[in-house]
């Protein structure tokens, strides 16, 4: 079983800012139900690019309505320009640390975030760049590059607590312990 934090704990019994919010002008989503958790976020901006309201549904587990809970409270009256800059790490340090296995919480709440950013903005992401490495969770290369370099994995393990790639079927573990590989070698 997990340790969960008072912060996690409190969070996830007593979440905040849950339920489509009225007036909402940016939307974004992440997480698939195929893979257990997904996540809609709700913000309210302002004409200065202030977030003057948020608010979120989620399905999944304790760390994922915790992540959502805490994004939305992290969200409120900053400016999109700050927002934008948040990480999952920003999620998992508000609430005082996230299980390892359980960081892709907030990995989805850094996502449903920066989509919501982009739906505000009018930019239309029409799908993932870069190539599918695992089809379980549709994960790409340049997710798994990404989140090698700024998170500092060093396994596939790390990787699978990250993004949940290599969680399902397992055949895409080889291309992932590929991609670390290449991480470590280009520094």
């Amino acid at each position: 079983m997990w340790e969960y934090t008072d912060a996690v704990k409190d969070h996830f019994l007593n979440p905040r800012n849950v339920g489509e919010l009225e007036g909402a002008n940016a939307i974004g989503e992440a997480g698939s139900l195929n893979c257990g958790d997904a996540l809609k976020i709700f913000l309210k901006i302002n004409e200065n690019e202030r977030i003057v309201d948020a608010s979120f549904m989620t399905f999944g587990c304790a760390s994922a309505v915790a992540s959502s809970s805490a994004l939305t409270e992290i969200l409120k009256g900053m400016t999109l320009t700050d927002a934008a800059k948040l990480t999952n790490e920003d999620i998992s340090d508000y609430l005082g640390g996230l299980p390892k296995a359980k960081m892709h919480c907030s990995v989805m709440g850094q996502s449903a975030l920066k989509k919501a950013i982009a739906d505000y903005r009018g930019i239309q992401i029409l799908q993932k760049p870069g190539e599918i490495v695992c089809e379980c969770f549709e994960v790409t290369d340049l997710e798994i590059i990404d989140a090698v370099k700024t998170n500092k994995l060093e396994t596939t393990d790390d990787v699978t607590d990250f993004l949940k790639a290599g969680g399902g079927c397992g055949n895409c573990l080889e291309r992932i312990e590929e991609l670390i590989e290449s991480v470590k070698t280009k520094g």
